[in-house]
């Protein structure tokens, strides 16, 4: 035994490996509660079976803290010890059995190790900067194999290499798009992938690293979530959670190539892991293969059903006849059996609710209950006997039952929570038990260290006598009981069957085993010895094929959604197809001749027919691609001679292509896309029998940059107010505005770029707009100002201020701020009183809005009027005097303009105007407009000032930015002209605003002078 001192911790085995039968290796750690960390550890090793332990902390150094311990699976001679990375990042290497080890540094923290199954130097390290590291040397020198290993992102890629080099330019894309993260799966020959399409998984696979190809499942199995069990003897099992499921899975089997899916077993059990893992209640028993336990759910009770081959019949399993004292159990199939708990221990120290051995075929030791379902009280211990297949009772409690000597023997130690000081020992299939104490204070048991002891009769047993005690490790050598080796006298065979059946999966099986009555030691040289006898193929031996059912009857008809002319979709005249008699034998079944011909799929020369089954599909599985890139179109036919079948495709551009057969275009047909819209893209086929056509809608979309909310600074309220949101690129594609307005709880939704709205109160009210454009989302939101009056006039700046404008809206902002202080500090009005905005654009513009004294003019509009006026006059003449000044940085002394244009008058809501007013404004419009052209066309001309193409381009986009300009409240007489003119690449906005019929000439008449002089 061995112990640590008292200390406020937990002292716990991490890990143990036995390197061969007298070599054992163990890390301890001392975990600090307080700390809430690993404080120590020691690495022990015994060389005695584990009669006695060596301390090896001096040789690995003193204050190391290690972390895992890892034995190179095919070379047990080779350790890897990894520190603990919050301390150093450091590997440390044996290559005596741990004897003596060398200390590497690294330069990466390790997450994880992964060791080639057959090349005892080849290692995968993730590191938790997320990069994949590889090392051929044992860990002594690492590579990059590749970076941005991660999960947890919408997207990712399936890369290979081959590891001796591993370049970017040798690095493969087997999977030709994106799968979802986690869902890669590597299994002995098959690969399988996940790509999850408008919500929907769709599940791939590749076997023997072939191309991929999507798992066929029954039609409308509709899989919320898959899990791969099993992939040995070249046939995949795996469990599927249907759209109609919960709790529970469906088993499906597939053929070889791991292609075509048929139900074996519904509504099994599943249950949530302790890392939240899904657990599937199935069991595959070691040593015999084909043999499965099962827990099904039917009419709300859990049953075990058993299959010995591969799911294609399953029975509930009989209950023992007797129980412990030998009385009779009543318990009549179907309405009682026996039902067993399947779960197996993620904890490689203690043992799971069963357990069953490569080395000890038909012995199979579980808890369970009897009756007419599966419950959690009253567990019993039970096995299977392999002489008779049937099943016994062993104990009435739970007990852990260990292999020993390749399970000639079985000991039981007993599960409670209380302290223990005997085990039990049967040498005859538990038969019969002997009592034996392995202490002589009681222990209170933490684990059982049996490895090796499956192949010996030595094993370990750890644990502490008292709650804050030392540890304790009890080694137990059962070979004293033994005085011989077994020899040829000691084995008789075992015929393997089923309910008396003895050909199962083809074959008859009879098994070499110990007699009960031999008191021996098969010792490690012993191996499973198993012949086999031939047996003609029955119905039994075959299972329902792909897309077909089995009924009541036991025949399998095909599914009401399975045309089985479909299985020839791949057939080229002139050649054969397997034509399916809806029956295929079950993978690794070796039946021969018997019923083999009348089930066995006929080869047939492929039938001449019309194209039929016609499928258009993006290899994204998408119906957006964006603009300038790759999209590669998939064209499936299900029934057709494809060899002379011609597809058209029509990419909706105006260009199409046709290729003369189907599979010229296996790799899919590329097109890249030059303008962002809607494409009906029509695929056709065509040959002498007939055509059939199919189409996609295809959405292509670029990348919106950036939006740009365009709304008027101060509104009047209950005025219909414009609001449009300008995109940049202006094209994108399929466009959804979200409009946020106000106080509205509710958002507006709409597929154009604008939309009126109106406040009815005053104050400050808050506009967003969200544009929605593919997987993309961007918004812009804007304050407006409601007042019932205002007035408002654009202001000018000096030169040098255009210099320093980086046309961003964060610098209108704060240059907004800097302009109205300085208003106020020149003229004394109040702040609630003054409002300014800075324009978008160049040469730098602003306007600035006068907002009525409430305590003085509320409900009075002529002291609004009169107000206003009287501070308008005092802001332009401030303005016209050079008075408003502010220095935009040391050096930047900016001066601030009138536009020289009267203010805006007294805004009036009233909707009553004089008919003929408003003619003679239109009359007014037109002469002033003659005016301004007459002198326009005098004026020389001047070639340098004249615009460009891209110039005019550019003010149009200006525009467009800037229609807030076109919102801005009116008059008596409703009258807002804004003449526009591109000048030198800049912008002049005017506004001509009017009191009066006379008003409006004149100030149109100077409107148009002022622009000709500039």
């Amino acid at each position: 035994s061995m112990g640590t001192n008292d200390v406020p911790g937990s002292l716990y085995i991490d890990c143990s490996a036995f390197l061969d039968l007298q070599v054992i290796l163990m890390l301890t750690k001392l975990f600090d509660f307080n700390l809430n960390s690993v404080t120590e550890s020691s690495l022990w090793r015994s060389t005695d079976y584990g009669a006695t332990y060596q301390k090896l902390n001096d040789k690995v150094g003193a204050k190391t803290i290690l972390s895992y311990l890892y034995v190179s699976p095919n070379n047990k001679r080779k350790i890897m010890l990894l520190t603990d990375p919050e301390v150093e990042s450091s590997l440390l290497i044996s290559s005596d059995e741990g004897a003596t080890y060398q200390k590497y540094r690294l330069n990466f923290y390790i997450l994880s190790l992964l060791f080639h199954p057959e090349q005892e130097d080849w290692i995968l390290a993730y590191s938790h900067d997320q990069k994949l590291y590889s090392s051929v040397e044992f860990g002594r020198r690492w590579q990059v194999v590749h970076e941005r290993v991660r999960s947890g992102y919408s997207e990712a890629l399936y890369v290979t290499c081959k590891l001796q080099n591993c370049t970017d330019a040798n690095k493969g894309k087997p999977f030709p798009g994106y799968i979802d993260p986690n869902s890669l799966v590597v299994q002995d020959e098959y690969v399988f992938v996940q790509v999850s399409t408008a919500g929907r998984p769709i599940y791939y696979v590749s076997a023997k690293r072939d191309v991929f190809t999507p798992m066929k499942l029954p039609k409308y199995t509709l899989p919320k979530n898959l899990h791969v069990i099993s992939t040995d003897e070249n046939r995949v099992v795996a469990a599927v959670q249907e759209w109609n499921q919960n709790e529970t899975y469906n088993l499906y089997v597939s053929d070889t190539s791991g292609v075509y899916y048929t139900l074996a077993l519904e509504n099994v059990v599943s249950s949530m892991g302790p890392e939240g893992n899904v657990m599937v209640d199935l069991y595959e028993v070691a040593g015999i293969k084909g043999m499965f336990l099962a827990n099904r759910k039917t009419d709300n009770q859990v049953k075990t059903y058993i299959t010995y081959n591969r799911g294609r019949d399953w029975r509930l399993l009989q209950a023992p006849g007797k129980d412990l004292r030998a009385n009779s159990i009543h318990c009549e199939l179907p309405y009682c059996s026996l039902h067993l708990h399947l779960h197996v221990s993620a904890n490689p120290y203690t043992s799971g609710n069963i357990a069953s051995r490569e080395s000890a075929p038909g012995i199979i030791v579980a808890s369970g209950s009897i009756g007419s379902e599966l419950t959690t009280s009253n567990c019993q211990r039970v096995y299977h006997l392999g002489c008779r297949n049937t099943w016994r009772q062993i104990f009435n409690e739970e007990y852990a039952v260990l292999y020993l000597d390749q399970g000639g023997a079985l000991v039981a130690i007993r599960h409670t929570p209380l302290p223990i000081r005997h085990l039990w020992l049967s040498f005859d299939e538990g038969r019969q038990w002997n009592k034996y104490s392995f202490t002589s204070s009681p222990l209170f048991v933490d684990g059982v260290l049996g490895e090796p002891g499956e192949e010996t009769l030595i094993m370990t047993i750890f644990g502490h006598v008292s709650h804050r005690s030392e540890w304790q490790l009890v080694k137990i050598d059962f070979r004293s009981i033994f005085n011989r080796r077994c020899t040829e006298a000691d084995y008789q065979t075992w015929h393997l069957h089923n309910q008396g059946e003895p050909c199962l999966m083809g074959v008859k099986r009879i098994y070499r085993k110990l007699k009960p009555t031999s008191r021996c030691v098969m010792g490690k040289t012993y191996s499973v010895s198993m012949t086999s006898g031939p047996c003609e193929c029955t119905e039994a031996d075959f299972e329902c094929d792909y897309g077909y059912e089995r009924r009541t009857n036991g025949k399998c008809t095909p599914a009401f959604w399975f045309h089985p002319s479909s299985m020839s979709r791949s057939c080229t005249m002139g050649m054969t197809f397997l034509n399916s008699t809806g029956y295929r034998k079950v993978v690794s079944n070796n039946c021969t001749a018997g019923v083999s011909m009348e089930y066995t799929a006929r080869r047939q020369q492929c039938p001449i027919q019309a194209p039929r089954g016609l499928h258009l599909v993006t290899s994204e599985g998408t119906l957006t691609a964006t603009l300038g890139t790759n999209v590669t179109f998939l064209v499936f036919l299900e029934e057709g001679d494809g060899a002379r079948t011609s597809i058209t495709l029509d990419f909706g551009d105006g260009h199409a292509v046709t290729y003369s057969n189907v599979s010229s275009i296996e790799d899919g047909i590329k097109h890249i896309y030059k303008t962002v819209g809607i494409y009906r893209v029509t695929a056709t086929g065509e040959n002498s029998l007939g055509s059939e056509t199919t189409m996609l809608y295809l959405h292509v979309t670029c990348q919106l940059e950036y939006i740009h909310l365009s709304a008027p600074f101060v509104a009047v309220r209950n005025k219909e107010v414009n609001l449009t949101a300008v995109l940049w690129p202006s094209q994108v594609g399929t466009v959804t505005y979200i409009w946020w307005i106000g106080n509205n709880t509710e958002p507006v939704i709409t597929l154009e770029g604008s939309v009126s709205c109106t406040f009815p109160r005053e104050g400050i009210s808050t506009v967003t707009v969200q544009v929605s454009v593919g997987n993309s989302i961007l918004q812009d939101r804007k304050s407006i100002a409601v007042h019932e009056y205002f007035r408002s006039h654009l202001l000018a700046f000096s030169s040098n201020l255009d210099d320093h404008n980086p046309d961003v809206a964060e610098w209108r902002l704060d240059v907004s701020r800097v302009i109205r202080n300085s208003l106020i500090q020149a003229t004394g009005v109040r702040e609630d009183q003054l409002l300014v905005t800075v324009l978008p654009g160049l040469p730098t513009a602003a306007e600035f809005f006068l907002l009525p004294d409430k305590q003085l003019t509320e409900g009075k509009p002529d002291k609004s009027s009169v107000h206003l006026d009287q501070l308008s006059e005092v802001l332009l003449g401030a303005l016209n005097q050079n008075l408003v000044q502010f220095t935009l940085r040391p050096g930047v002394q900016v001066t601030v303009y009138a536009a020289h244009l009267s203010a805006a008058p007294l805004v009036d809501t009233s909707e009553n105007h004089s008919g003929s007013a408003m003619l003679m404004l239109l009359s007014v419009v037109v002469v002033g407009l003659a005016v301004f052209v007459i002198y326009k066309f005098k004026s020389p001309a001047n070639p340098t000032e004249a615009p460009s193409s891209s110039q005019r381009d550019l003010v149009h986009s200006l525009e467009i930015l800037d229609t807030e300009f076109n919102s801005r409240p009116i008059g008596e007489y409703p009258l807002l002209l804004t003449l526009t003119f591109g000048l030198h690449f800049n912008l002049l906005f005017l506004h001509c605003l009017c009191h009066s019929i006379e008003h409006c000439f004149m100030r149109l008449i100077l409107c148009s002078f002022f622009v000709s002089q500039r």
